[in-house]
């Protein structure tokens, strides 16, 4: 499995910094990821071109588009050593698929 520039593979995590032991590994996720919601340009004017024609042009302000910026941070702490990756997000699941992952790789690090 690969999160990021990190790969867990059946003994240790190979990072990097150099190879880490699975066994006992304190993986950290930090959701740096922010999502906005805004109006497009194109809706403000398409609804003042509709509203000279008839008042459904209005309908037009309600379009909305939603804009995710960030990323999100996964570190990885084991044998005296500490790795850390940074995940760009792109859209606004990716902090749930990272997270699923790093708590796949705890499960393997018991």
């Amino acid at each position: 499995m690969v999160i990021g520039d990190i790969t867990v593979t059946g003994d240790g995590i190979i990072t990097p910094a150099g190879q880490l032991p699975l066994k006992g590994a304190v993986w950290t996720v930090t959701d740096m990821s922010r999502t906005e919601e805004k109006m497009p340009t194109y809706a403000i004017v398409l609804a003042v071109v509709f509203f000279i024609f008839c008042f459904l042009g209005l309908l037009f302000l309600l379009m909305k588009e939603k804009t995710t910026t960030g990323h999100i941070q996964v570190t990885v702490n084991s044998g005296g050593k500490y790795h850390s990756t940074m995940i760009p997000a792109t859209h606004e699941s990716v902090a749930y698929q990272v997270a699923q992952q790093v708590n796949y790789a705890r499960s393997l690090s018991v």
